[in-house]
């Protein structure tokens, strides 16, 4: 009976030790919001240089080997979106979801989001300024080693023809926050 008493507890002793184990490495921060502060800091002026006006905008979007990328909810975007953006939610950025729509890290990337837009109406209701999308957007394609990101500049009217929306352009009277 000894031995096998003196079994078990090595055996709950390993098991306590594995599990103590797991738990640190469950308690691992995966995490890193100073890091995320740094790049932010370290990008501030390469972002600004890359703001481009609607004009240039549309005529790089013609430009081969240029992709608009949405990051809108998938529900935001099937309601309307700039003509020729595909769609990748934000929240769902990672090196294979990102690899699988943009064709490689050289790859000419436009972005734009609600704050880009006047008209403060579903799909684009305006967002805080300081939360705007197309901040943590471009933050984050750098930060996937992405850096060829031009990011459109100003706020727009759905209606403009300029913006080549697809989609229903509603009236702000259809707007109900």
């Amino acid at each position: 009976m000894g031995v096998r008493r003196n079994a078990v507890l090595g055996l709950i002793t390993l098991a306590a030790f594995i599990g103590c184990g797991l738990m640190a490495n469950a308690q691992e921060s995966q995490v890193d919001y100073d890091g995320f502060l740094g790049l932010s800091a370290e990008i501030a002026d390469y972002r600004e240089s890359r703001l481009v006006d609607l004009d240039t905008f549309n005529r790089m979007k013609a430009e081969p080997g240029t992709i608009v990328l949405d990051t809108r909810s998938a529900e935001a975007f099937q309601m309307g979106h700039i003509a020729g953006a595909v769609h990748l939610n934000f929240s769902d950025f990672t090196d294979e979801k990102l690899a699988r729509v943009i064709p490689s890290k050289t790859t000419r990337i436009l972005i734009y989001c609600n704050n880009n837009f006047t008209d403060n109406v579903a799909p684009v209701p305006v967002k805080r300024i300081e939360l705007a999308l197309n901040v943590p957007t471009f933050i984050n394609l750098y930060g996937y080693g992405y850096e060829n990101i031009q990011e459109l500049d100003g706020a727009y009217s759905l209606a403009d023809p300029e913006i080549n929306w697809v989609g229903e352009v509603p009236s702000r009277q259809a707007f109900q926050p």
